[in-house]
């Protein structure tokens, strides 16, 4: 894999998108009609905006509302302080050792009757100076929509079928479809951090982004030679819920620091929980490269994390090359836009379909990072946004904004 060049991608005509459900989508299927069996829907593009039928729902997630109840987590606790909490009704639950990035978490359930944030204030006099939060929950950033294979949305699709050959990539997601024909026989490895006594959450949404990540060219992958170590953060409650955890996702991030990865895809949006900042802290001290979703709620006032860090890439997403998704957060930590909006996916038992949303978006630069960090020239998110920046279509307001960040990425690999 060469280090990338840059490229003009012409605006594409208005046009009838024919998504097939059962096969990869690609131009030429479009082109050449489907197969008797294939089930076919036809979508007419509006006239004024050939997109916006595609764009799903907008994201209802709640991120300061949305923990696990009953319990928090405290940060390298001192020693002694079970002695100190347990008269005031603590128990604790869990410890977790991440021992990769030099962090002791625990578990601890709150006093029958007390509120989270009622217990957080009571423990946080307990404990002066620890941190300690909730166990804030993630969504992933995607909505079902209709659309076109990955590769070809971002001109990416003249590229080998074995580009990114030597490169390691990190995803932290839900699960993963390992036996999915996009997949079967690519490099990936998986592995799932559940809470003690609840299922891994199901491989719907992090097949789709494995896929795009590191799946056959056919099926659009950008990375098809490349290794992938895919964590699964995301687990089912007892009410049958999926939920993302902070613990699901620390726990993530400690066994990719040992996996000596290019790059972390997290198509992920959450709240700016106190104990995974320190982590996420750590794992900038261990030089990885971190590239974020920026999330699907539409709103301005709210940043998302992990992508609102300053050491996390944070990606938005376009439909088109000029537009912006219509549900994608704004804000000064938006980086960098890449294609969103109508990505044709793997799903789940074989097959795909078409879906939005900025987790979408987030592996074009997670490539593009993975790429640029294996040729040592950027070792650091600044590095990152440095030569990236170069290599973008300035949109919206001139120079960085809040809603494209420094614009949309014209850079792509070259492999040889």
């Amino acid at each position: 894999v060469g280090a990338y060049t840059y490229f003009t991608q012409p605006e594409k005509p208005k046009r009838t998108i024919i998504a097939q459900k059962d096969a990869p989508f690609s131009a030429q299927s479009s082109a050449t009609g489907a197969a008797s069996s294939t089930t076919t829907t036809t979508l007419t593009a509006p006239t004024a905006d050939p997109f916006k039928a595609y764009e799903g729902r907008r994201s209802t997630f709640d991120p300061e509302r949305s923990y696990e109840p009953g319990e928090l987590i405290i940060a390298d606790p001192p020693t002694g302080f079970e002695d100190k909490i347990r008269p005031a009704g603590f128990r604790v639950m869990e410890h977790i050792n991440l021992g990769n990035l030099g962090l002791a978490v625990v578990r601890v359930s709150t006093p029958s009757g007390m509120s989270v944030p009622d217990a957080i204030k009571k423990l946080s006099i307990l404990l002066p100076g620890v941190t300690i939060d909730a166990n804030h929950q993630f969504e992933e950033s995607a909505s079902p929509t209709a659309g076109e294979n990955p590769r070809e949305m971002a001109g990416w699709d003249k590229l080998s079928p074995t580009c990114g050959k030597g490169l390691v990539i990190g995803q932290i997601d839900s699960g993963v479809d390992t036996t999915h024909p996009a997949l079967s026989g690519q490099d990936v490895h998986y592995k799932a951090f559940p809470k003690a006594g609840r299922k891994p959450g199901p491989p719907d949404h992090g097949t789709a982004v494995a896929a795009m990540l590191v799946g056959k060219a056919k099926w659009g992958g950008l990375l098809p030679g490349a290794k992938l170590y895919a964590a699964n953060m995301f687990e089912i409650n007892e009410k049958g819920k999926k939920v993302g955890s902070a613990i699901g996702l620390m726990k993530s991030i400690d066994w990719l620091a040992t996996q000596k990865v290019h790059a972390i895809n997290l198509s992920i949006a959450g709240s700016d929980n106190k104990v995974v900042r320190r982590a996420f802290n750590l794992a900038k001290k261990s030089n990885l490269m971190l590239v974020a979703a920026v999330g699907n709620w539409g709103r301005s006032d709210k940043p998302a994390y992990p992508a609102a860090y300053d050491h996390v890439v944070a990606v938005t997403a376009t439909k088109g090359t000029e537009l912006i998704y219509s549900h994608a957060n704004q804000g000064d930590y938006v980086d960098f836009a890449a294609p969103g909006v109508g990505i044709y996916t793997a799903q789940a038992g074989g097959g795909g379909k078409p879906q939005s949303g900025t987790s979408f978006a987030a592996p074009y630069i997670t490539a593009m990072a993975a790429i640029l960090t294996k040729a040592g020239k950027t070792p650091t998110a600044r590095d990152l946004r440095r030569v990236l920046s170069k290599a973008t279509r300035d949109l919206g307001k001139p120079g960085k904004d809040t809603v494209f960040g420094y614009g949309y990425v014209k850079a792509r690999p070259t492999c040889k």
